[in-house]
């Protein structure tokens, strides 16, 4: 550590010498990449990176600094940070800070001056691998140590460290960036969100849709659910094993009996799944980016989406009676379901967008379409 301030060690044995990008400190996660080219803000304030280490492709980060209206959450939840590059100069109109004092801020390890390209690719090739940064005058094996004890995140419910504490009313709409006008609309909705580690940009969307929002914990007693009498439940994105939060399956198996409209995204869409009777895996090293193509079975359309899951629903696990919806184009994993008796249905990309593209925004419209015919009926 004489000759550079920050190590990257992975569990296979490789050292990687680098320069500290963030505070002192020792970093332990499962490290995946992430192939978005923007986004770095939302990326890394995302809950569903929690105990990873995100490795970016993209060489540049940090060139448009830190907006206070890009959060997906109020800090960032990934163990650490991997780049190629050093932030060198801050070019946006919407910068009011930058990314080396973010980081700081919220006490994070990050590391510069790596071959992000070579990481990558050997991510490819072996999985998901466990590693550990060191930043400042950290002794290795100590560092080792700590990466030695990581097990991974097999059988992990880490939705229950992410979620809210306390039940809350989301108010903020979607926000037009240049006037700051926000988009409003009537409240014709009652939905309670169960945030097993939401981003804000999904509750923007709800709430830009016509919803009054109730955010509950991850762990909240179904029959307080039904108290709030809800139009539809939202299951929100997350990270960790979705199979290891049985409190969760057995709420949404309840609320399924119920016929209560439900929608999933991401951990929220293999919770679903897994509520129906199917099977959940571990995935080589994930889908993280915002370039994925889907294709939508009914229309045939393919679409590119933002992705970011190390866990998938097993297809071949499926209940007769869902419906599949949409698949990957990467591997033809499962990506969207309907199950048209129980009023349910998931998505397991992000199509909120944040970041990414908005092809697979329409995805929401079901939801609405649901809780509508309930009320008909």
């Amino acid at each position: 550590m004489e000759k550079h301030d920050a190590l990257l060690l992975l569990d296979d044995g490789t050292c990687l010498h680098g320069s500290s990008a963030g505070s002192s400190g020792v970093a332990v996660g499962e490290i995946v990449f992430n192939t978005a080219m923007t986004g770095y803000q939302e990326i890394s304030t995302d809950p569903s990176y929690h105990s990873q280490i995100i490795t970016f492709t993209n060489p540049h980060i940090g060139n448009t600094g830190i907006n206070n209206e890009d959060f997906e959450s109020q800090s960032i939840h990934a163990s650490g940070l991997i780049f190629r590059d050093k932030e060198i100069q801050v070019s946006s109109w919407r910068s009011q800070s930058n990314l080396k004092d973010f980081l700081l801020k919220h006490g994070v390890v990050a590391i510069s001056d790596i071959d992000t390209r070579m990481l990558t690719r050997k991510i490819r090739q072996n999985g998901a691998m466990n590693g550990c940064i060191l930043a400042g005058k950290i002794k290795i094996e100590e560092a080792k140590s700590q990466l030695h004890n990581f097990d991974g995140l097999v059988n992990k419910d880490l939705a229950i460290k992410v979620t809210t504490k306390k039940v809350y009313e989301w108010k903020d709409s979607l926000q037009d960036i240049y006037s700051k006008n926000v988009k409003t609309t009537n409240q014709n909705y009652i939905v309670v969100v169960y945030d097993f580690g939401v981003k804000h940009n999904i509750l923007r969307i709800l709430k830009n849709k016509g919803c009054k929002i109730t955010v509950v914990p991850a762990d909240y007693p179904i029959e307080k659910v039904l108290d709030l009498k809800p139009d539809g439940v939202f299951l929100s994105n997350g990270p960790g094993d979705p199979q290891a939060c049985n409190y969760a399956i057995d709420n949404i198996k309840s609320l399924l009996n119920k016929k209560i409209p439900m929608f999933g995204i991401c951990l929220g869409f293999q919770l679903l799944a897994l509520s129906l009777g199917a099977k959940t895996k571990k995935m080589k090293f994930g889908h993280h980016g915002a370039n994925h193509p889907v294709i939508d079975l009914s229309s045939n359309k393919v679409l590119i989406t933002s992705q970011n899951h190390g866990f998938e629903v097993d297809v071949e696990t499926l209940p007769d009676d869902v419906t599949i919806t949409h698949k990957s184009l990467f591997d033809q994993s499962l990506q969207g379901f309907e199950s048209a008796s129980n009023n349910a249905y998931g998505f397991q990309g992000h199509p909120e967008a944040s970041p990414g593209p908005h092809d697979i925004k329409n995805v929401f419209d079901k939801f609405f379409e649901l809780m509508g015919d309930n009320n008909a009926s």
